[in-house]
């Protein structure tokens, strides 16, 4: 099995090894129990035959958003839920970019772009630094991330509204 970057694999006391993988670009979602992978059914309804009998499998979430696996009545949490401060850090990304980007004062100080090109810049970066604070194990890694994130955004949206204004400047 290739494991994504969007993977997720741990030990549960009745199933074994369950594996989550999620296709980043695609959201393809693939369970695995052991080295067997469920039969999709339905969008969000796998099979799995425990030996005797096929059981329904449904999935709810996704990656970033977290996952739970229900199997009769039984609920397993495969990915936990974003906490509230990995999702604040995250919109301050792309809110930060739109306030900025979109004010003429702001941008006389240090130039970035705004608008569509910022908003899709930020939204961007927004995903990529939750992506990345999910990866991370601890609380000052989790706040690395999102400020390496954060800066690396700005740089980009900096270098866009730079090449933006020198090519005003030349056709002018």
């Amino acid at each position: 099995m290739k494991k994504s970057f969007q993977c997720a694999t741990f030990e549960h006391e009745k199933y074994g090894t369950i594996t989550y993988d999620e296709n980043f670009w695609s959201g393809k979602k693939k369970i695995f129990f052991g080295d067997v992978e469920l039969i999709k059914k339905a969008k969000k309804l796998y099979v799995w035959n425990d030996g005797e009998n096929d059981v329904e499998v449904r999935l709810q979430g996704g990656y970033l958003s977290g996952v739970k696996i229900y199997i009769g009545n039984e609920e397993i949490c495969v990915i936990p839920q974003p906490q509230w401060y990995e999702v604040a850090c995250s919109i301050f990304i792309f809110a930060f970019v739109l306030v900025w980007g979109n004010s003429v004062a702001l941008c006389s100080i240090f130039p970035i772009v705004g608008g569509a090109i910022g908003g899709a810049v930020s939204g961007l970066g927004a995903v990529i630094s939750l992506l990345l604070m999910k990866k991370a194990k601890t609380i000052s890694g989790k706040l690395f991330a999102w400020l390496c994130t954060f800066v690396a955004t700005l740089l980009i949206c900096f270098i866009i509204a730079i090449a933006i204004i020198y090519a005003m400047v030349m056709a002018a």
